[in-house]
């Protein structure tokens, strides 16, 4: 028996960034909020002495629970899907905080040509540059009129950094300074300078000094100690929902957070979302939980799926090009890159934080000509140095024998003597990449499990081969006595991990017919229901999402205020 429960103004589909920000938006306006988490409540004193490389780097203590809910792939559709049951390609993060609470805190803002890429792409290179199978969209919203959100985003989290020389403007510098500026960093900005770029310090969530945001949430700075990624950070220095947007929601008194709660349903008549479906993963009973408006702003996967599994929306059909849910999924391509040893130099490589690290964006967006490359746009170049752990890290250089004493003194020569500079490539969108639901495997509840179909194109092979060279002549530069370089690229392997940053599937656009939201990520089928995060970029861009999903996030809470303040369609 379902239980339904009072109706609220808002309720949204998990608790992450987009829900947080949302959420102290509204709440701040006086709207009540619901919150549904199907993961468990968290804090910043579970995190206290909790430095466990093995239980959360490789045990995955923050990550969903792959047997009771996955996802199955293949490369292409005429191979059958696997489900993943063990963690490679990506983390699928869960509870309050969602992957916000153990991401690495790498924070950027795309470039200008990003939002507008196939109109620039073919404006300067031709309609003939894009490959007839490539799908990419403009966004449907400007750099400039996203801008300003961007600033909101920095200013919540305390973003530390300087301008990126290629970047696009800002409307005001960001709210503490860059971090500090390491001796690998120190040797990577003079070798860039050198060779004509433009080097700039990573933008990072870590914070470079305390800080006190806009709603009044003072933090501390970050204390360099390595345990970011895939950790939660005991000093609150790396902003995530629960150290800064949730508890100016929860002060409010209009919101409620409701863990261990998995919506099965997005409910939906008459042309609009009236609730949602879900189950309380403690007791096992289902409740109806009415709202004036739906947020939908989980991951990337559970969006798309949730709406496949509540028949909302036009399912994407690769055969006709027709439908919009499933649409353009895309990933990230992050295989380029060469790792220096040098015999002259000692860097302190234990210490670091998840933002700290230096860039050059002279191969990315359409900085550079493309005109005799095959390829388009490219991708940030990076020396970070978010800290070695002890287990994973313990790099030698090729050639050196894999076990034994020449392993062993190699090991101890270069521990602090190696550094990697990597490309972090754009992922472009493909008629043949998509997600849909599997028809073989379901979840705990006998739903079907979201299915993706993507593999590695020819564009991927040529960019990461070109990225790569890059890589190796900075280190060169820098003075490494041995590279060794990772330029080939095969077909895309979900075992292995990658990034986290998937993106697409109801992706965000000016025409009904070719995209699922408009640029307040307002589904344009059902008004009153907004899906928010980095399922709406059209294609990736060559940086991490989440300065993006923030950005969007803010729009869409405003976009929420103006709907029920007025109603219909935003655009």
């Amino acid at each position: 028996m379902v239980t339904k429960l009072p109706k609220v103004d808002v309720v949204t589909i998990g608790v992450g960034w987009s829900a947080g920000i949302i959420a102290a938006e509204l709440t701040k306006q006086g709207k009540k909020v619901v919150g549904l988490e199907r993961g468990k409540e968290r804090k910043t004193e579970d995190y206290f002495m909790a430095h466990d490389e093995l239980r959360y780097a490789v045990r995955h203590e923050m990550m969903q629970d792959l047997s009771k809910e996955t996802i199955t792939f293949r490369n292409n559709d005429k191979m059958r899907s696997l489900p993943m049951r063990s963690y490679g390609s990506f983390l699928l993060g869960v509870g309050v905080g969602g992957s916000g609470a153990h991401w690495n805190g790498q924070n950027f803002r795309f470039l200008p040509y990003d939002f507008e890429l196939r109109s620039k792409t073919i404006e300067k290179y031709g309609l003939d540059k894009i490959p007839a199978d490539m799908t990419i969209q403009d966004w449907g919203i400007t750099y400039d009129e996203i801008e300003p959100y961007y600033d909101q985003y920095e200013k919540m989290a305390g973003i530390s950094g300087e301008d990126n020389p290629l970047g696009g403007r800002r409307s005001n510098p960001f709210p503490t300074p860059a971090m500090k500026k390491t001796e690998a960093m120190r040797l990577f900005d003079e070798a860039t300078k050198k060779m004509g770029y433009h080097p700039y310090v990573q933008p990072s969530a870590n914070l470079s000094e305390n800080y006190t945001n806009p709603d009044g949430i003072s933090r501390v700075a970050c204390q360099y100690c390595g345990f970011c990624e895939r950790f939660g950070c005991e000093y609150g220095a790396k902003a995530e929902p629960g150290v800064t947007v949730l508890p100016v929601a929860k002060a409010t008194g209009n919101f409620e957070v409701r863990p261990h709660s998995e919506v099965r349903r997005i409910l939906y008549s008459n042309g609009k979302a009236t609730g949602v479906l879900y189950t309380d993963l403690t007791t096992g009973e289902e409740f109806e939980q009415s709202a004036d408006v739906v947020v939908l702003s989980g991951y990337v996967f559970t969006n798309v799926r949730l709406l496949l599994l509540s028949g909302i929306g036009r399912p994407y059909d690769p055969t006709t090009g027709t439908g919009v849910i499933g649409k353009n999924y895309a990933y990230q391509i992050r295989k380029g890159r060469a790792t220096g040893f040098f015999d002259d130099h000692k860097f302190n490589n234990f210490a670091g934080a998840g933002g700290l690290g230096m860039i050059i964006d002279d191969f990315n967006g359409d900085n550079f000509d493309h005109t005799d490359l095959d390829f388009i746009h490219g991708g940030m170049i990076i020396l970070g140095q978010t800290g070695q752990r002890p287990i994973a890290n313990n790099q030698v250089p090729s050639g050196t024998k894999s076990w034994g004493k020449d392993f062993k003194d190699a090991s101890l020569k270069y521990t602090n003597a190696s550094l990697t500079v990597s490309g972090e490539g754009a992922s472009m969108a493909y008629k043949q990449h998509f997600l849909d639901l599997d028809p073989t495997y379901n979840d705990a509840f006998g739903d079907p499990l979201v299915r993706i179909t993507f593999d590695f194109e020819e564009q991927d092979r040529q960019l990461t081969k070109y990225l790569a060279e890059k890589c190796e002549g900075i280190l060169k530069e820098m003075g490494a006595n041995h590279v060794d370089v990772s330029g080939d690229l095969g077909p895309y392997n979900v075992a292995e991990y990658q990034s986290t940053h998937n993106t697409g599937g109801v992706i965000m656009g000016a025409d009904p017919e070719t995209s699922a939201v408009n640029n307040y990520s307002q589904m344009w089928d059902v008004e009153n229901l907004f899906v928010v995060g980095a399922s709406s970029f059209p294609q990736n861009a060559g940086y991490n999402p989440t300065g993006t999903v923030g950005a969007l996030s803010y729009r869409a809470a405003e976009g929420i205020l103006k709907y029920m303040e007025k109603g219909g369609s935003l655009i």
